[in-house]
């Protein structure tokens, strides 16, 4: 009897993952174009625009590229999930939507994740890589600088 207790446990174990693999969550398949106005209002150097389509808009816009792993479950309900999260904290896709005030809050709360180191997400650094020290600095930078420019946005508009 308690031989076939594993035996029966890996069987639906086996059985699970299986049924989970006709579970498909929606793709975050959105266009390109999707991070153009951010790009357009914020004005990334080439350098800053390359680290964050290489690290960062894959959870933070609304165009995501999945790396092959993302169509096995569990692992592309748990991309799906992430991809979701950093959206609703973070989407370059909806800058446009912002007011000045939240696209300046967004950039602080940017600026105090990467200053903590906790973004990208370890589970992300794992598999793509971390941010060099070099590469924060200067997503800190740009970052630093555009807060500026909103804050002078805000108080031009209170005058």
């Amino acid at each position: 009897m308690l031989k076939k207790i594993p035996k029966a446990i890996l069987i639906l174990v086996f059985l699970a993952l299986v049924a989970l693999q006709f579970i498909r969550p929606q793709k975050n398949n959105g266009s390109y174009e999707s991070v153009a106005y951010f790009e357009a209002e914020t004005k990334p150097s080439e350098t800053v625009a390359a680290i964050l389509r290489e690290n960062c808009y894959d959870c933070h816009s609304d165009r995501t590229q999945y790396p092959w792993y993302a169509e096995i479950a569990p692992f592309s309900l748990w991309l799906n999930d992430h991809i979701e999260a950093g959206k609703s904290h973070f989407n370059v896709s909806e800058w446009n939507k912002y007011s000045v005030t939240k696209k300046e809050h967004k950039l602080e709360a940017l600026v105090e994740m990467i200053e903590n180191e906790k973004m990208p997400l370890k589970s992300y650094a794992i598999i793509h890589g971390n941010l060099s020290q070099n590469e924060r600095k200067i997503l800190l930078q740009w970052a630093g600088l555009m807060r500026l420019q909103y804050k002078h946005q805000l108080e031009v508009s209170f005058r």
